[in-house]
């Protein structure tokens, strides 16, 4: 739980205001949609990956799962709900089972199927729109070798970005495709963040443990940073006063990316308050 987080930002938006201080530069910041428009639509459906597109997120988040028979999914938990209810865990059943029956969508009574991987690159390229495509647990490299290669043949390398909490994750794929950009998924500077800094990858970190130091440190590397998730103004307001070069976000406001384009202010220095619990 975040102490006095929402207070801190409205705080220093008020001083951004009185000040008249205007160093963000948000030609450069990227916005990605996270699990598509999830604010509006299921997460992680074709539905929520076409809204992100149509609404103008520079790119969309996915995580990846693989079923039983070896089917790249689309969840970010374990197990996907059913419209019946049901539970059922990605890994122990087969597509044609999870695709037995539609998922539970609690957005809106449109009737949604598990998405593949393939359908949400081939919408990222429908859009033109950055892929992080962050795979979930370790992943054996002949999948990360095939997720990757139909990659290239759907859509283009040079727009995908891999991520992963699990660094073997990283590596692998960075061994078998060189030219991927590859991006750590973290929660805070830590030791994993010192060594994607040594093998030149990006990070993605979650931004309450996200500092301008940390930010200047990749940037002084050539490498990128994003973060993770901003859904209030305030905050997204405050990851563009770090200098990020992308903000995952579950809502587009458009009138909120014009009042960056502004050059809206950086405020302070320091990062929210968050609290021990």
């Amino acid at each position: 739980m975040r102490k006095i987080l929402v207070f801190f930002m409205i705080v220093v938006t008020v001083l951004g205001n009185l000040t008249g201080i205007k160093t963000v530069d948000a030609e450069n910041i990227c916005f990605i949609g996270h699990r598509g428009a999830s604010f509006l639509c299921q997460e992680n459906t074709a539905e929520s990956f076409r809204k992100a597109g149509e609404q103008g997120f520079g790119g969309v988040e996915t995580d990846v799962r693989i079923t039983k028979d070896g089917v790249f999914v689309l969840s970010h938990g374990g197990s996907i709900e059913m419209a019946d209810g049901t539970e059922m865990d990605i890994a122990d059943h087969t597509y044609e089972e999870l695709t037995a029956q539609h998922i539970k969508n609690k957005k809106s009574t449109t009737e949604l199927d598990i998405c593949t991987f393939k359908e949400y690159l081939e919408i990222c390229k429908e859009f033109g729109m950055i892929c992080f495509i962050e795979l979930k647990g370790v992943w054996p490299a002949e999948k990360i070798t095939e997720a990757f290669t139909l990659a290239g043949e759907v859509y283009d390398l040079s727009m995908c970005e891999l991520q992963s909490f699990e660094f073997e994750n990283l590596v692998a794929a960075h061994e078998e495709f060189p030219e991927l950009k590859i991006m750590l998924t973290c929660d805070t500077h830590d030791a994993l963040v010192d060594k994607a800094l040594e093998y030149g990858f990006d990070i993605d970190m979650e931004y309450s443990g996200l500092t301008k130091e940390t930010v200047q440190m990749f940037h002084d590397k050539g490498l990128k940073v994003a973060c993770w998730t901003a859904n209030l103004n305030s905050v997204v307001l405050y990851c563009a006063s770090l200098g990020v070069d992308f903000i995952e976000s579950d809502i587009y406001s458009e009138a909120l990316i014009l009042r960056l384009s502004d050059g809206f202010t950086s405020w302070l220095d320091q990062g929210p308050a968050v609290d021990e619990g």
